[in-house]
């Protein structure tokens, strides 16, 4: 059913039409669907009607380049754990082939689960906050289930508090002190603090900090690979610096299948951030031509800066100095080349620097996911999610990231009680994105029904069969029962316990779904349409609304699927003048 302004001086017709910018609308069965464009593609977004409508003008700008998508990409994915995992992902391997291999691996999981990024963001070129998006499209029934569950456990597990506290520790560690557990506690709170003042006053500077911090990480990657070639060529004091390249997978018969999975579970985690530009598609000029060969470039360049950084780490130190030095293995390096002293200051400074710009990409991205959350209309005070007043950012997403992470680094204590909060959202993490995956398949056969031609990108069926095999590893991985035994894991109580409590909050979000969604609304005899809010700063969002059962028929006879009200035009046929009631 097509809407927009189709008259003639001879019809004498009478058509509903919304005032936005819709091309058309597409019903098909209990499904109904909008085609709507955005200024920053000439491609158009077909979506479900339930879902957020599509910003036609971005209030956030335009700023994203292909520049910041790589940017925004590496500096997430490049935080500490290039510099600090290296030793334990030897130690699970056994072996320094297997370990440098295992990188391989971990680039192909995550360069497949890119891929299927990509194609959502082909099919929905005008909406930023990726996996918001890409699940309440995927499964648009039953209505806001989706956006609901994503949403509770997107707000719930927005604080980066052990981010903020690694950060800390490299600062004091620069500074040559030990610190009590809340000295260390408040320079995390006075760390984080400041990163959010970078990014809460202007969109622009965010990205520029983004982009210039990005800029020295890579530069210190590209050194510490360049070094370690040079240190291979014999070109230092280093003894006998192809040691470790010789029988290189020697003791990978030794490694365990909870030390070698561990392993490459740190691997994966080291890549985590690929897919951090696809939360601001929105702001991005011409999205998948921009995406599809910068987005790919950043991982393939962490990637490759990655494996080089590990050559170089074991062309300076043997397997058994990587393993049981207490320092990490990029310490190891920078003692052993450049001597103690200045150089471990220089890469502690690094190191710090690098755990910022962590802190300021993950601001950036997940603003943008929990805008988008509130955008959908599941969350209350829509208004504060979604506005970009006064200074063009979004003010409301940042501030709630602030607090739950004060509050979490404030609150538990050190030791099992914050391991276990901070584990608390991987495994809900994993389920999505196993679903996710399995999501894309689903979109593809609705719009196949559609009749719609194909998208901009298309991923190869190879890579959705690879990221399912990966996201089906991630969820079964977590259950295998460490060498140690039960208790064995990186808390002194049942390993598994944080998988048990993840599942048990999915499961308490959707009896909450079910209970707001359908028991309470028959109780009251009322139901939840959706209505579209536009702010003066130029966001749009739907907010829900309560419609007693008695005037449903009203609303849904005024109202189109997406909440827009109709306009009734009719045109006479005596003077040609169209006239709105």
């Amino acid at each position: 059913m097509a809407s927009g302004f189709l008259h003639s001086k001879e019809a004498k017709v009478e058509q509903s039409v919304v005032s936005d910018p819709v091309v058309s609308d597409i019903d098909q069965g209990s499904l109904h669907y909008t085609v709507e464009g955005g200024d920053n593609s000439n491609k158009l977004t077909i979506q479900e009607a339930s879902g957020a409508p599509v910003e036609h003008h971005s209030p956030l700008g335009y700023s994203v380049g292909w520049v910041t998508v790589i940017f925004l990409n590496l500096s997430m994915m490049v935080g500490t754990g290039v510099f600090s995992t290296p030793s334990a992902i030897v130690e699970g391997t056994g072996s320094i082939g297997l370990s440098l291999f295992y990188w391989v691996i971990g680039y192909i999981m995550s360069y497949s689960t890119l891929s299927v990024y990509l194609e959502f963001a082909a099919y929905f070129p005008s909406r930023s906050g990726s996996e918001v998006v890409y699940l309440e499209q995927s499964f648009p029934r039953p209505r806001y289930l989706f956006p609901t569950i994503f949403a509770i456990q997107t707000v719930l597990f927005s604080f980066s508090s052990s981010n903020a506290i690694v950060l800390a520790e490299y600062l004091f560690a620069l500074a040559g002190t030990t610190p009590t557990a809340w000295q260390e506690k408040g320079v995390a709170v006075a760390a984080y603090t400041v990163a959010v003042l970078f990014v809460i006053f202007n969109t622009r500077g965010s990205l520029l900090l983004s982009n210039l911090i990005g800029v020295v990480k890579l530069l210190t990657l590209i050194f510490i690979g360049i070094t370690g070639l040079v240190v291979l060529g014999g070109h230092t004091s280093v003894k006998n610096p192809t040691a470790n390249f010789k029988n290189a997978f020697s003791g990978t018969s030794d490694a365990t299948v909870y030390g070698a999975t561990n392993a490459l579970i740190d691997v994966v985690f080291s890549y985590q951030g690929f897919t951090n530009a696809f939360n601001v598609v929105n702001e991005v000029k011409n999205p998948i031509k921009t995406l599809r060969w910068s987005a790919p470039l950043s991982l393939t360049l962490t990637a490759v800066l990655y494996i080089l950084a590990n050559i170089a780490y074991f062309s300076v130190a043997s397997k058994e100095e990587i393993i049981e030095s207490e320092q990490i293995a990029a310490a190891v390096f920078f003692e052993k080349v450049f001597g103690s002293g200045g150089a471990a200051k220089a890469l502690n400074f690094l190191i710090c620097l690098s755990a910022f710009g962590n802190l300021v990409a993950v601001l950036i991205g997940q603003s943008r996911v929990l805008r988008e959350c509130g955008r959908q209309g599941v969350l209350p005070w829509t208004t504060f999610w979604t506005s970009t007043r006064p200074f063009g950012t979004p003010l409301g997403p940042y501030l709630v990231k602030w607090a739950l992470t004060i509050v979490m680094i404030l609150a538990p204590p050190a030791g099992d009680a914050f391991d276990f909060i901070v584990d608390l959202s991987i495994y809900p993490g994993n389920i999505f994105s196993f679903i996710l995956t399995v999501g894309l398949l689903i979109t593809r056969r609705q719009r196949k029904r559609l009749n719609l031609g194909k998208a901009e990108y298309r991923c190869w069926d190879l890579a959705v069969g690879i990221s399912l095999v990966t996201c089906t590893y991630m969820l079964i991985l977590p259950w295998w029962p460490p060498t140690t035994g039960a208790d064995g894991g990186d808390v002194t109580f049942w390993y598994a316990t944080y998988c048990v409590t993840g599942l048990c909050i999915l499961g308490v979000c959707v009896v909450y779904y079910y209970v707001w969604i359908l028991v309470i609304p028959k109780w009251g005899k009322y139901q939840y349409r959706q209505t579209i809010i536009h702010g003066d700063d130029g966001s749009t969002a739907h907010r829900l609304v309560k419609i007693p059962n008695e005037e449903i028929d009203r609303w849904d006879e005024e109202h189109d699927a997406a909440g827009r009200v109709r306009q009734r035009t009719r045109a006479s046929d005596s003077d040609g003048e169209v006239r709105k009631e």
